[in-house]
């Protein structure tokens, strides 16, 4: 088999984005990569990830489950995914820990907006999501609702309170985590003191 069909082998195999590891794996060595990218059958995304030219874009989700996937969606993006606003974030709102570096997180077909977390705080409320048939990393109601109060002052009043009566009326909310949660996160007095105000009039 020759290497550009080798190549899409090991490209289709891994979702549409291979590893320079993955073509090793397959008999492809680096050598064999750079004469498919500078023929131009492949296009490197970021130092040791590609893709085929050829193909149709990749989805930012998509991007975001390989590149980035110790990334988990937050804040704004979070609001968006649960449908506490209407407003979609132009910008991917990702938690990643503090150990991760700048350069990673520098994709061009990607604009993110990190949100570095402190390791006993990353996986804190962690669950998965649909987002567009990507499952993605995502935290939880109670989670992102805690992180509005963290981070009240990267946020625009309009999305802050829209989002905290969204929480207050929906049925799927769970109290119990959000309180625990909001004492991790140090946010507990503030949290406490507007819901009780928004569930009980």
């Amino acid at each position: 088999m020759d290497k550009q069909k080798l190549a899409k082998n090991v490209i289709a195999k891994h979702g549409g984005i291979a590893k320079s590891s993955d073509f090793v794996a397959a008999g492809i060595y680096a050598s064999d990569v750079v004469k498919l990218c500078n023929s131009g059958y492949l296009e490197r995304i970021r130092h040791g990830y590609y893709r085929l030219s050829s193909t149709e874009e990749i989805s930012e989700e998509q991007l975001l489950a390989t590149l980035i996937p110790e990334g988990i969606v937050c804040v704004e993006s979070a609001l968006f995914h649960y449908g506490y606003s209407d407003f979609a974030p132009r910008k991917w709102s990702i938690a990643v820990p503090r150990s991760v570096s700048r350069a990673k997180l520098a994709v061009d077909d990607l604009t993110i907006q990190p949100y570095y977390m402190k390791q006993e705080i990353y996986e804190l409320g962690i669950t998965t999501g649909d987002f567009n048939g990507v499952t993605l990393p995502v935290y939880d109601r109670e989670r992102t609702i805690c992180d509005c109060f963290k981070y009240r002052s990267r946020l625009d009043n309009e999305i802050f309170s829209k989002a905290i009566n969204a929480y207050a009326n929906d049925t799927n909310k769970k109290l119990i985590n959000l309180s625990a949660y909001a004492k991790k996160l140090r946010v507990y007095k503030k949290v406490t003191e507007l819901m009780e105000v928004l569930i009980n009039g």
